[in-house]
């Protein structure tokens, strides 16, 4: 055996080797664990970053109340992954629910429509899903409206999507909204179209009496026997009458509309109030008006002037519309109001119209004389006294209006 003997310089040597290749193996060691703890933090930021997003993710979708999903166009599956929508009536599919199943919970009108949106960008169709429609509430006979969108994420390698993520919300405030804006227009457009026939309704309106007025006064001085006479100035007096209450008609709608009007409140006896009424419109009509006076006084503290305009249009109106029959005014108490009505036995209205017989300018048989105001007259000046107003009647047999007033 072969023994090498080393001096004290290379025993030197070989120590300072090895220790400089310990100090590079430390330092080696040391580097590689600054660079894996540089790598940890890294990690961890982006754990934290994602987390944040999640966190700021879900604020989005509870801010905007959304339900967000997805769908896998191959095995034609739903799966809702959050749904922050409000109420708690929502329709939640289980994971992996069947499309076809899931559009089943929409009402019969809208499946067709959507089945063939989402088939459209299962197969990619399409890019963008949209659509709105009404869903089946977990309540029973209940539905609610829907909005969803949905766009496609993943594609194979041949094009074909292979996942679709969506987010729906609930949007039935809009679709009230839309309803009552659509309502608003659609009234709007027909006080339009009435205001449009009442201008020139009323220029007719006007000319008849006033026409009749001129044409008999002018005839008047040529006569000479006393009856025609008398029968001429009757008929001056009653389309002077006639005018009157047009004018009247259109200066209560204006006071009306400019809230110029003041309640001037007094105790008032319906029962004289009525018999006057009933007198004087009886030489106006070939029917019988009678007075329903349940009490022999019956004081209502209210204003007698815009009563009488109530009564006065109310047997205007019944007047206008019985040929034969009987007209009855009268009143009956109900505790501490009273029901003020007229009743006929007139043309009677149908009714689908008699929702709308209480708006200006309606005029349910164009060939009638009339402005179309009165009885909205009745409606505003009932409000302004507390009250209501109302209609019961017949097509064929008559018609009973009536106006729910306090006594006090």
């Amino acid at each position: 055996m072969l023994f090498i003997t080393l001096g004290p310089s290379s025993m030197v040597i070989l120590l300072w080797i090895a220790g400089g290749l310990i100090f590079l193996a430390l330092i080696g060691m040391i580097y590689r664990q600054v660079a894996q703890r540089k790598l940890l933090e890294k990690d961890l930021l982006e754990i934290e970053k994602m987390l944040q997003t999640n966190v700021e993710y879900e604020f989005v979708l509870k801010a905007m109340r959304l339900a967000t999903w997805h769908l896998d166009p191959k095995m034609r599956s739903v799966t809702f992954d959050n749904d922050f929508r409000e109420n708690n009536d929502n329709y939640v599919p289980q994971a992996g629910t069947n499309i076809d199943d899931w559009i089943m919970q929409m009402i019969p009108v809208d499946q067709a429509r959507v089945k063939k949106a989402l088939d459209d960008i299962c197969q990619g169709l399409t890019d963008i899903f949209y659509q709105q429609y009404q869903v089946k509430s977990v309540h029973q006979g209940k539905t609610y409206w829907e909005e969803s969108y949905a766009t496609i994420v993943e594609r194979d390698a041949e094009g074909t999507p292979t996942k679709v993520v969506g987010a729906s919300m609930r949007i039935d405030g809009r679709k009230e909204m839309e309803s009552a804006l659509i309502l608003a227009r659609n009234k709007a457009e027909e006080s339009d179209r009435m205001k449009t026939a009442f201008i020139a309704n009323m220029g007719h309106e006007i000319r008849t009496p006033l026409n009749a007025i001129v044409g008999f006064a002018d005839l008047l001085p040529m006569v000479q026997d006393e009856d025609d006479r008398n029968n001429i100035i009757n008929e001056i007096r009653l389309n002077n009458q006639k005018l009157l209450r047009i004018v009247e008609g259109l200066v209560s709608m204006a006071e009306i509309e400019a809230g110029a009007h003041s309640l001037a409140l007094a105790a008032v006896d319906l029962n004289s109030l009525f018999m006057e009424i009933a007198q004087f419109y009886q030489p106006s009509t070939n029917v019988s008006i009678l007075t329903h006076l349940p009490q022999d006084e019956l004081l209502v503290h209210t204003d007698q002037t815009v009563l009488r305009e109530i009564v006065d249009n109310l047997m205007q109106n019944a007047i206008k519309f019985t040929f034969e029959g009987t007209i009855t005014l009268g009143y009956d108490i109900e505790g501490d109001q009273v029901r003020i009505w007229v009743s006929d036995t007139g043309m009677g209205i149908a009714e689908k119209d008699q929702d709308r017989i209480f708006e200006r300018f309606v005029k349910l048989d164009e060939y009638i004389p009339g402005t179309g105001l009165g009885l909205s007259v009745v409606k505003s000046h009932a409000a302004n006294l507390g009250g209501t107003t109302g209609v019961e009647s017949t097509l064929g047999k008559g018609s009973r209006f009536w106006v729910l007033l306090p006594i006090v």
